[in-house]
């Protein structure tokens, strides 16, 4: 360990900030600075002062962090759940449940344990449902400033041609037999 009265040699404080900067990124859970010392073999006030050098950093860089690899991604039901949170918020577990056509309370309580939605308020109408919206953490996670640098949902929307095209694909014959029948040859 590093004497606290004696400044960091820069190529020691330069690699110990490197390695504090990586562990930091990747860690799901805050980072004890005692644990980071002993990582790093550098004094907790030296490991401290170069976390605060490096907020400093950031804060003035404007940096943000978007986690690629997240050790625990969403299921598909929960990215869906968390989109309609996103456009429709402020929106009731209710409203989510009908858009999904399932229920969704599990789903809503895992999206809120893990930050990224939260309860914004109250249906003022019969029975006082709980409103739903997206938390800072979700727009952190995705690297937006705002929900207005969503993308437009009609980015995702078909055109009128291919709606048409997939409706005729899916509508049921008058004739129930129609797709079976096959022709014989009597021989």
């Amino acid at each position: 360990m590093s004497d606290a009265a004696s400044p960091l040699d820069p190529v020691v404080a330069a690699d110990a900030r490197r390695a504090i900067e990586a562990v930091l990124v990747a860690a799901t859970e805050p980072v004890e600075p005692r644990f980071l010392a002993e990582l790093v073999e550098l004094a907790v006030e030296d490991v401290e002062s170069l976390c605060a050098q490096l907020a400093a950093d950031y804060e003035e860089e404007g940096r943000r962090f978007v986690l690629e690899g997240q050790h625990v991604r969403l299921s598909g039901p929960a990215l869906e759940t968390l989109a309609i949170v996103a456009y429709k918020q402020p929106v009731s577990r209710a409203q989510v449940s009908a858009i999904r056509g399932v229920d969704v309370e599990t789903t809503l309580q895992t999206l809120v344990a893990r930050g990224y939605v939260d309860e914004v308020g109250r249906d003022p109408g019969p029975g006082l449902a709980v409103l739903y919206g997206t938390t800072t953490a979700f727009l952190e996670r995705l690297g937006l400033d705002s929900l207005d640098d969503l993308p437009p949902l009609g980015d995702f929307v078909p055109d009128a041609g291919t709606v048409a095209a997939l409706e005729r694909g899916l509508r049921l014959s008058d004739d129930p037999m129609a797709g079976e029948r096959t022709e014989t040859v009597d021989g």
